[in-house]
């Protein structure tokens, strides 16, 4: 997912003033006319901090060169000899630009952020339920990794289950590939909707798709990573 960072945002920040010289900031990383650095806006999130609209297509390339521009302008090794205060902005200023590369800069990490931010999902919340259409299968995977551990335990030859679990692996596998696409295309229509002033009815219809989507990917790539897992016992 990719885009142009020179976009507008899609939020206006509040209004600031300098804490030094009490000149207005426009939200700014350092004071127009004092330059001193100024702290972060009480409601800026990672798409603001790099002048981002809260779309889930960005270039991959002008992210990481503003990262590494505001990483230098902000690295507490420049406020050495500043004062506490400066010292102190320069440190929150740093981790959170940290912390919004790291999450910008990853497509899946970047979609669960924006519904973070649009109240559709908590932060770190992965629902575990199975997508219905791949009950049975799930149950068929959860029997072979039972007959797996049994017979483990009883020392018996792991050929045969070992090459099933390896062809459901391949399977899952092949279907988290498929809604990494279908995650894609929803996150391309959000950015479209964005861009057409869509209803807020038609804008949350499309988190609602990304969120189910993320939730059956989460769910798709642990069951892969346990049958990795039950894989690699077998075999040591």
């Amino acid at each position: 997912f990719s885009s142009d960072l020179n976009a507008p945002k899609s939020a206006t920040l509040s209004a600031a003033s300098c804490w030094s010289c009490h000149a207005p900031t426009n939200a700014a990383a350092f004071c127009p006319a004092c330059g001193k650095i100024q702290s972060l806006p009480v409601n800026a999130d990672y798409f603001t901090y790099f002048a981002l609209p809260r779309k889930l297509w960005v270039g991959m390339d002008s992210l990481e060169q503003q990262f590494l521009q505001l990483s230098w302008k902000l690295h507490p090794d420049n406020f050495v000899n500043r004062s506490e205060r400066e010292k102190d902005i320069s440190l929150q200023r740093s981790s959170r630009l940290n912390d919004a590369y790291r999450i910008l800069r990853d497509p899946v990490a970047r979609v669960e952020y924006l519904l973070e931010l649009e109240g559709m999902r908590k932060e770190g919340e992965h629902k575990q339920q199975a997508p219905p259409e791949l009950l049975e299968e799930v149950f068929e995977l959860n029997e072979s990794l039972d007959e797996l551990r049994e017979a483990r335990s009883a020392g018996a030859n792991l050929d045969s289950l070992s090459a099933r679990l390896r062809a459901a692996e391949k399977n899952f596998a092949e279907k988290l590939h498929a809604v990494d696409g279908e995650l894609k295309t929803a996150a391309q229509q959000w950015d479209a909707a964005l861009d057409a002033d869509a209803s807020e009815a038609d804008r949350e219809a499309v988190l609602q798709r990304l969120n189910e989507l993320l939730n059956r990917r989460s769910y798709i790539r642990n069951l892969v990573a346990g049958v990795e897992k039950e894989l690699t016992g077998a075999t040591s």
